[in-house]
């Protein structure tokens, strides 16, 4: 069953965006940013660092920082043509 997180009626937001910018710099900049994922990022030692891999990282990742039921998707841009949404299946 999913959880449906509740925007907060003072905000109207889901969360603040500056927590979720931290977030987002250390679960997925911090690891991710001008590396060669095979060689410099230990996850990808043992995985094929395709775009749908790279989207389930990323969404790990996440999903260790942010509060319960706030992530809902990763969407990953290869190209215009190759684009991956991850939901946690």
């Amino acid at each position: 069953m999913d959880t449906i997180t509740k925007i907060d009626p003072v905000t109207g937001m889901v969360m603040n965006l500056t927590e979720l910018k931290k977030y987002m710099e250390e679960a997925i900049l911090k690891p991710l940013d001008h590396k060669n994922l095979d060689l410099d990022v230990p996850y990808f030692t043992g995985v094929v660092s395709t775009t749908k891999n790279v989207a389930v990282y990323i969404w790990e990742n996440l999903q260790k920082l942010l509060p319960v039921g706030v992530l809902y998707k990763v969407k990953v841009y290869e190209t215009d043509n190759n684009i991956v949404v991850y939901k946690g299946e």
